[in-house]
C-alpha cells in the first residue's frame, strides 16, 4: 500500500536558484551521460538538483532504470518526489558520481559544504571510480578561499578545542554556523556543527592538517581530487 498525497508530492527546492540558465545548461550534459542501469551517486546543491529534473524526465520517456546514492536528505526527498530508486554505499557501489561546488580554482581544487553534506560528499567521490563536478562559471576562482569559508564538520563536544587548535593555522575569522530555520547552530545530518574559517591563504596540506584535530569529522577541502569539471 501506498501513501497518498504527501507533502514530498509538491516538494521543491527551498530557495531562489541563482544562475539558473547557466545551471541548466550544465545539468543537461550530465543528463545526457546517464546509461541504463548505473548506479549514480549524486551530491548536493541546487545544480545537482537541476540534473535530476531532467534525469527524472529522461526515465519517463526512454525508459531507463537507474539507482541514484544521495548525499543529503533533501536530495533523498528529491528522488522520491521524482521517483528516482535510492540506494547505499551498503548496497552499491557508484558507477560514477556528479555534485556541484562553492568554489573550484584552476587547478580543480575545491571548497563544498555550503549545504553542510560535505562529509557524506567526499565518502562518495572516493567511492567512486569517476567524479564529474558541475558547475557555472561563477563557481571559477584564482584563489581558494576568496569567496567561501572552510566548512569544518565538528563532534559538538569538541567545539572548543578544535577552535583553539584552528587559531594555530592564522584563520582570519572563525564562525559557529548558525542556522535560519531554528534557534541556535547548524546541526548536521550526522548530529554535528560545522565551523566556517576564513582563510587568507590555504596550502595544500591544510584538508589534511585540518582532519587531523581530534573532534573534526570532515572539512569542506578538496584538494587534489580526481575530478572532471563541467561548466
Amino acid at each position: 500500500m501506498e501513501w497518498g498525497k504527501t507533502i514530498l508530492s509538491s516538494l521543491e527546492w527551498g530557495k531562489t536558484i541563482s544562475n539558473r540558465e547557466e545551471k541548466e545548461r550544465v545539468a543537461d550534459i550530465i543528463s545526457s551521460m546517464v546509461k541504463e542501469g548505473e548506479i549514480i551517486g549524486v551530491g548536493s546543491g541546487s545544480t545537482a538538483y537541476l540534473a535530476l529534473l531532467k534525469i527524472a524526465r529522461r526515465m519517463k520517456n526512454e525508459q531507463l532504470h537507474i539507482r541514484a546514492i544521495p548525499t543529503s536528505q533533501e536530495i533523498r526527498m528529491a528522488c522520491v518526489r521524482l521517483g528516482i530508486p535510492v540506494t547505499s554505499l551498503w548496497e552499491h557501489k557508484p558507477d560514477w558520481t556528479f555534485d556541484g561546488a562553492d568554489e573550484i580554482d584552476t587547478k580543480h581544487n575545491m571548497i563544498k559544504g555550503r549545504g553542510g553534506a560535505m562529509f557524506k560528499e567526499k565518502l562518495l567521490i572516493n567511492s567512486s571510480p569517476r567524479t564529474y563536478i558541475i558547475a557555472d562559471p561563477s563557481k571559477i576562482v584564482t584563489q581558494l578561499g576568496s569567496r567561501f569559508p572552510v566548512p569544518i564538520e565538528i563532534f559538538p563536544e569538541a567545539l572548543t578545542y578544535v577552535e583553539e587548535v584552528l587559531r594555530a593555522y592564522n584563520p582570519k575569522e572563525i564562525k559557529l554556523r548558525m542556522a535560519k530555520g531554528k534557534d541556535g547552530p547548524v546541526i548536521t545530518e550526522n548530529g554535528n556543527l560545522i565551523l566556517d574559517a576564513w582563510f587568507d591563504h590555504i596550502p595544500n596540506n591544510l584538508e589534511e592538517s585540518i582532519k587531523l584535530i581530534t573532534g573534526v569529522i570532515e572539512s569542506g577541502l578538496f584538494i587534489h581530487y580526481d575530478v572532471h569539471i563541467i561548466s
